[in-house]
């Protein structure tokens, strides 16, 4: 998953966060800063009966929160996702000795990202391109 640090970047950067399900978020409250929430349309509950497993959905549990803003998170995308935002640029992801390494080509020119995590390098790489895109 990526770091919150880069995320953060990223988020400071200019990318903005379309909330999807599946995707996955810190809130910005000193509670909740080690707890990451995913967007999910749905609750499932499995309640068992007499006649056997059924699962539940449900709108809300108890414990949910009636909402929040989303200028109070902070988006941590996927892997998937931040391939997916690089487009065109991505060439391709090496990894090699507990190191991940994004090839990406900006502006003509083939460069890599290096990080121990692929959603890092991938996160590495977009804020290249993003702060292309803002020159």
């Amino acid at each position: 998953m990526i770091s919150t640090e880069l995320a953060t970047r990223l988020r400071d950067a200019g990318l903005i966060w379309k909330p999807a399900d599946g995707d996955r978020f810190h809130i910005d409250a000193p509670d909740l800063l080690e707890d990451v929430f995913t967007i999910s349309t749905l609750v499932v509950e499995t309640h068992h009966v007499d006649t056997g497993t059924v699962l539940g959905f449900n709108g809300t549990t108890e414990w949910a929160l009636d909402s929040v803003d989303i200028d109070d998170t902070l988006w941590l995308p996927r892997e998937d996702q931040l391939r997916d935002l690089l487009g065109g640029t991505f060439r391709s992801l090496h990894a090699e000795d507990d190191v991940f390494t994004v090839e990406v080509e900006l502006l003509g020119e083939r460069r890599n990202f290096d990080a121990p995590d692929a959603a890092d390098a991938y996160g590495e790489a977009l804020l290249a391109l993003i702060g292309l895109s803002s020159e």
